[in-house]
C-alpha cells in the first residue's frame, strides 16, 4: 500500500472533516436537532402539539410543541427567523445562538428547504412590534429543539409566495412579479392548494355541502346514494361516457336523475338528496365545464304546485349564502385578499322571472333572443347583468323555459305545452341548477321518450316503476363548483374544482 505524503493526508482529512460535518447537519444532536426519524408509529409520547391558530398573546411563556411548513428563513448567522405556515395560518419562530442553541444548529435550519415539515418545541413571546409578515402577528416562537419529520426537494416548481401574489399586484401596469400560471398550478396542484386563498376556497367548498346536507336534513329529506355505473344515458343524451361492464354495455351516470326520481315518487321516502359525482363527456374547453362534477341533487314530492319545489330552492340557497358570509368571513377574508370580488347580491325570497319576461328584458335592450330556443351563453350573462342593475341581485330563478329545449321527462306547461314547468338558477349571469317538474304518468312518459328518440329498452325499470303508483314530484341538480366559483367569482371552474377534470385534464 502507498504510503501518504504530508500534503495528501492533510487532504484526506480535510475530505473526512466536510463529511462528518455533512452527516452532522442531517443526523444533528438527536437532544436538540436534525432529521428525526420516519414516523412509522413506534411509540406515542407525551409531547403536547399546539396548532398554529391557537396560539394567542395569552399563551405568552407557555412551552409546548408546533409541526409546520417552513414558508421562510432569513437572518444572520447567529440569528434566523423561520416563518411557519400551517393550514390558514403563518407564525414566526426565531432561533438564536446561545450556550443551548450551537451554531450547527443554526446552520442545519438555515440550509432546510422550503415547504419541509418541522417539528419544534416553542416559548411563546410576545414580539417587540407585530410580525406583519405572519398571520398571528403578536406573538412569536423562541425555538429550543428542531426536528425535520420531512424534507421537500431543495427546488419547487414554483414558489408560494408568487402563487399567493394578489391580482391587483400581478395585473398592474408594469408589474415585473412572477405570475404563476393556471395549468402549472393545476399540474402541481398539491403545492398550489397550500396557499391562503386555496385553503380558504376549499373550505368554502366543504360549507357549501354542509349547509346543503344540514338544511335538507332539517327540512325532512333523506340523504341516499344512487348508481354511477348504469345501463343507459341517465340524461337521454349521447353526452356520457360509455364503457364495458363484463358483457354488457353501460354509462357512467350523468346524474342521479331517474334513480333520485324513484326513490322520492315511487319508493315512499318523499324527499331525498344525494352529494355525488355527476359524470359529462362534453368536449367543452370553457371556463365553466368540467367532465366530472359533484352533483348536490334534491327530488321531492308536491302536492299541487312545482313551486313548493322552486321556494324550497329559494330558502336552500339563501341559507347557504346567509351562512357562507356569516361562518366563514375569515375565508371570504383571505380570497378577497389575493383575488378580490364583489360580495353576492341576493334577495328575501329569490328574485322569480319567466322565460318569457327575461327574453322581454333582453329585447328592451336590444338584444335578440328566439323565445322558443334556449338562451345562448352570452344573452345568458346579458340577461344576468340586466337583472342586476335593474333589480339589484346577483341571484334569480329563470322560470317556465320552453318545452322543445329541456330533457323527455320534463312535465309540460297544462295551459300552453311551447312552455314547461321547468326552471333555471341563475348566479351573475350563469346557470348553476337546472330541474322542473317531473312526469310521474307512464303514458306521458313513453310518448315524450318517442319524441326524443330514447330507447325505452334501456330504461324500461324507470318507467316501470311509475305504472305503481307514483306522486307528483320534482326536484333539481346543483352544480357545486359552479356555485363556489361563481359565489367568488373566480371566473374558472377548475379554481374550484381540487383536482379538475376537463377533455384535456386526468391528471393529477
Amino acid at each position: 500500500m502507498k504510503k501518504l505524503t504530508p500534503k495528501e493526508l492533510r487532504i484526506l482529512k480535510k475530505k473526512e472533516e466536510e463529511a462528518t460535518a455533512l452527516a452532522n447537519l442531517s443526523t444533528g444532536d438527536p437532544d436538540l436537532y436534525g432529521d428525526a426519524p420516519l414516523i412509522q408509529s413506534q411509540a406515542c409520547t407525551d409531547r403536547l402539539y399546539v396548532s398554529l391558530h391557537d396560539i394567542t398573546p395569552d399563551r405568552v411563556s407557555e412551552s409546548f410543541w408546533v409541526r409546520g411548513q417552513v414558508q421562510k428563513i432569513q437572518g444572520k448567522s447567529k440569528l434566523v427567523f423561520v416563518l411557519l405556515r400551517q393550514q390558514l395560518h403563518t407564525i414566526q419562530a426565531v432561533v438564536q445562538q446561545s450556550d443551548s442553541i450551537p451554531k450547527a444548529m443554526i446552520k442545519y435550519i438555515s440550509s432546510l428547504p422550503k415547504e419541509s415539515i418541522v417539528d419544534c418545541l416553542v416559548t411563546v413571546t410576545e414580539p417587540e412590534s407585530p410580525v406583519t409578515s405572519a398571520t398571528q402577528s403578536n406573538v412569536e416562537l423562541q425555538v429550543t429543539k428542531l426536528f425535520t419529520t420531512s424534507k421537500a426537494l431543495p427546488v419547487l416548481p414554483f414558489q408560494i409566495e408568487d402563487a399567493s401574489r394578489p391580482d391587483a399586484l400581478l395585473n398592474a401596469e408594469g408589474s415585473n412579479y412572477v405570475d404563476v400560471g393556471l395549468d402549472t398550478r393545476l399540474n402541481n396542484r398539491v403545492i398550489d392548494l397550500r396557499t391562503r386563498a386555496n385553503q380558504a376556497i376549499f373550505r368554502i367548498q366543504s360549507g357549501v355541502c354542509r349547509l346543503f346536507r344540514t338544511f335538507l336534513t332539517e327540512r325532512g329529506f333523506v340523504e341516499i346514494h344512487t348508481p354511477k355505473l348504469i345501463g343507459g344515458a341517465s340524461e337521454g343524451g349521447a353526452n356520457c361516457f360509455r364503457l364495458k361492464y363484463f358483457d354488457q354495455d353501460a354509462c357512467l351516470a350523468q346524474s342521479p336523475q331517474l334513480y333520485k326520481q324513484m326513490a322520492a315518487a315511487c319508493s315512499g321516502l318523499e324527499r331525498v338528496f344525494e352529494v355525488g359525482p355527476v359524470f359529462r363527456a362534453e368536449n367543452s374547453n370553457t371556463h365553466r365545464h368540467l367532465c366530472e362534477f359533484t352533483g348536490l341533487d334534491f327530488e321531492m314530492v308536491i302536492k299541487e304546485h312545482y313551486y313548493e319545489v322552486l321556494e324550497t330552492f329559494s330558502d336552500l340557497f339563501v341559507y347557504i349564502f346567509d351562512h357562507l358570509n356569516s361562518e366563514y368571513a375569515e375565508e371570504l377574508s383571505i380570497i378577497n385578499e389575493q383575488h378580490p370580488f364583489t360580495p353576492l347580491r341576493y334577495l328575501k325570497p329569490t328574485f322569480r322571472l319567466t322565460y318569457e319576461e327575461g327574453v322581454a328584458l333582453l329585447a328592451k335592450h336590444g338584444i335578440f333572443q328566439n323565445p322558443l330556443e334556449d338562451l345562448s351563453t352570452e344573452n345568458e350573462r346579458k340577461l344576468g347583468q340586466i337583472v342586476a342593475d335593474e333589480y339589484e341581485t346577483d341571484f334569480y330563478i329563470l322560470d317556465k323555459f320552453p318545452l322543445a329545449v329541456r330533457p323527455f321527462y320534463t312535465m309540460p306547461d297544462p295551459k300552453d305545452e311551447r312552455w314547461s314547468n321547468s326552471y333555471d338558477l341563475m348566479i351573475r349571469g350563469e346557470e348553476i341548477v337546472s330541474g322542473a317538474q317531473r312526469i310521474h304518468d307512464a303514458e306521458m312518459l313513453q310518448k315524450r321518450m318517442k319524441e326524443f328518440g330514447v330507447p325505452e329498452g334501456e330504461l324500461s325499470a324507470y318507467v316501470d316503476a311509475f305504472r305503481y303508483g307514483a306522486q307528483p314530484h320534482g326536484g333539481g341538480g346543483i352544480g357545486m363548483e359552479r356555485v363556489v366559483m361563481l359565489f367568488l367569482n373566480l371566473g374558472n371552474i377548475r379554481k374550484a374544482s381540487m383536482f379538475p377534470r376537463d377533455p384535456k385534464r386526468l391528471s393529477p
